[in-house]
């Protein structure tokens, strides 16, 4: 059975519909870890509940980002993920992290790269004028926020939508998504070849 490691910062709500939707589908992997680097991350709790080990590798305990990134690639390997997946958390990895998971490591961003990376996303397509947004499901690589795409959602942007509204209808895409690209790449419906992510279906 395929094992994936969530990773988060806070509620974990991308955590959370990939929890609801492997239960519901009943795929043929498991969630093995939740792993955070805040001890009060809400998603934790949430894991509990549902019977998934947790940990915590609290980037405050350590001197500089490359220990830190070490204790954690350490406390991920314990549970021989075939994917790592990162559901919020707020963390810039370092080369030799994302080395060590490179082609298991893959990432949700709020906007349509490669446009918008880093933060802000929302506002700042509102303030571009842009007719359409979205999210972006990708593998990460050193560069931040750039990677083979694996999946994308697009949204409008309505003439009256500030940040909030915004981000909570890009929110529920990443939501529908997310879980599909993880099931997709975990099945081997979807393979990383070449730089770039294709799909192994037949049309």
């Amino acid at each position: 059975m395929k094992r994936i490691v969530i990773l988060i910062s806070g509620r974990g709500s991308n955590m959370e519909s990939m929890m609801t939707t492997a239960a519901a589908e009943r795929w043929s992997a498991q969630i093995a870890a939740v792993i955070s680097n805040k001890p009060d991350a809400a998603g934790l709790g949430i894991a509990r509940d549902a019977g998934i080990p947790t940990a915590v590798v609290n980037h405050r305990d350590y001197l500089d980002r490359m220990q830190f990134d070490a204790a954690l690639a350490a406390a991920i390997d314990q549970y021989q993920p075939d994917l790592v997946v990162l559901a919020g958390f707020m963390r810039i990895l370092t080369e030799n992290f994302v080395n060590h998971f490179a082609g298991r490591l893959i990432n949700i961003h709020p906007s349509l790269l490669p446009s918008f990376t880093g933060l802000d996303t929302h506002q700042r397509a509102i303030d571009a004028g842009v007719k359409f947004h979205g999210a972006t499901v990708h593998f990460v690589t050193s560069e931040l926020d750039h990677g083979p795409i694996i999946a994308q959602a697009v949204v409008p942007v309505h003439e009256n939508d500030d940040a909030e509204a915004l981000a909570a209808r890009v929110l529920e895409k990443e939501h529908q998504i997310y879980p599909r690209a993880v099931r997709d790449l975990l099945e081997g419906r979807l393979v990383l070849k070449g730089g770039r992510v294709v799909s192994t279906e037949v049309h």
